[in-house]
């Protein structure tokens, strides 16, 4: 029996054969002629102003904390349902991460929660597109407006979306994109920064270069002390290529959601809510587990159909270095974490098989024998 598998990617070697042969004859591996197509491709796409390939969302979000000079013992918000790595990353500046809790149907960052902590010295707002959707994300722009603090999105699922038909990595002051193969377009590892700010893009370019700015001499002019985060060719070649197609990939999933959706509402799960202005790209297809499901035992049920399946992912103040430290769990995104489950969401996948799985699994024998 052949695996339901949780994601596949939308790419193959033969899309990139000729490609690859090149760059490896032509001996640039880095810094290329792929970068530059790939890295003027997202701006196009986007509608971004400057963007720079990374090594991954995590380097590209550190980048982003450094930009705006977080210092140790300054405060962030940040979305509390998310993979750890956004709290990570303030952590690891020595910075103060502040949860907020999130919108238990949008699993976003809550304005009201923002707003209960923006007087406590926030000096920075990481907002999280959940699984993708960026509902939310205005509401919490204008919150920080209003306090003059700047907004990072954590778009690391979240690429291919829209709010009020603005395609996601111009609405914040600073975007982060993950390419990370469960994404929708992947480089293996890789992420990218978006920015319509001349100033943080200046301070990137040469920053993400190990401080080169320009040439002096024969050689580099390092202006100031920098990293090496940069995407080499090969990585990038694979995003330019699947960029092309992201609008057919996020509108193939819609459909795919949509169909588990009119199965599996009935039964008492419940999607993830997208607003009326959000094109969500369903980087992950999460639904929420009906109150008498166990999500665990679930997820064990149908591995043993041959279908992948995980959770919809983590309550950062739950983790359990956060949880000691700061001994503060947010409600919300506590029971998100226990009660949402990811469904294999691509194209030709046999979501009818998953969701007739997941009704096996919910409802009784004798139920069973109606359907």
């Amino acid at each position: 029996m052949d695996k339901i598998k949780l994601i596949k990617p939308y790419i193959s070697f033969r899309e990139i054969s000729t490609e690859m042969e090149e760059i490896f004859d032509s001996g640039q591996l880095t810094k290329g002629q792929h970068v530059e197509k790939f890295c003027q491709s997202l701006k196009e796409y986007t509608g971004a102003k400057h963007a720079f390939l990374m090594t991954s969302a995590t380097t590209a979000l550190t980048m982003c904390l450094k930009a705006l000079n977080i210092q140790p013992g300054d405060k962030v918000a940040v979305s509390d349902f998310s993979y750890p790595a956004s709290a990570n990353v303030i952590e690891d500046l020595g910075a103060i991460p502040v949860f907020i809790d999130v919108d238990r149907d949008t699993y976003n960052m809550s304005v009201s929660e923002l707003v209960r902590n923006i007087s406590s010295g926030i000096k920075a707002v990481m907002f999280v597109d959940a699984l993708g959707n960026p509902s939310g994300l205005n509401k919490i722009k204008e919150v920080c407006k209003q306090h003059s603090i700047p907004l990072v999105e954590d778009a690391a699922c979240a690429i291919g979306s829209k709010i009020d038909g603005e395609k996601i990595g111009t609405v914040s002051d600073l975007t982060c994109f993950s390419f990370h193969p469960r994404k929708l377009l992947t480089t293996g590892e890789g992420g990218a920064i978006l920015t319509n700010n001349d100033e943080y893009a200046a301070w990137l370019a040469i920053k993400s270069n190990h401080g080169a700015s320009g040439m002096k001499g024969k050689g580099l002019n390092f202006v100031d002390y920098g990293y090496n985060y940069r995407m080499c060719e090969m990585q990038a070649l694979l995003g330019w290529k699947q960029l092309a197609k992201l609008d057919e990939i996020v509108a193939n999933r819609n459909l795919i959601a949509k169909n588990y959706e009119e199965m599996m509402t009935k039964y008492g799960f419940k999607r993830q809510k997208a607003c009326e202005n959000i094109r969500h790209n369903i980087q992950s297809l999460v639904f929420e587990v009906p109150e008498n499901i166990n999500r665990n035992e679930l997820i064990d049920f149908l591995h043993t159909k041959n279908i992948e399946s995980t959770i919809g992912t983590y309550s950062l103040s739950s983790c359990t270095y956060y949880k000691e430290k700061y001994d503060v769990v947010q409600p919300n995104s506590s029971a998100l974490e226990a009660r949402t489950i990811t469904l294999p969401c691509y194209e030709n996948v046999d979501y009818q098989k998953v969701a007739n799985a997941l009704i096996e699994f919910t409802v009784s024998d004798r139920d069973l024998e109606k359907l």
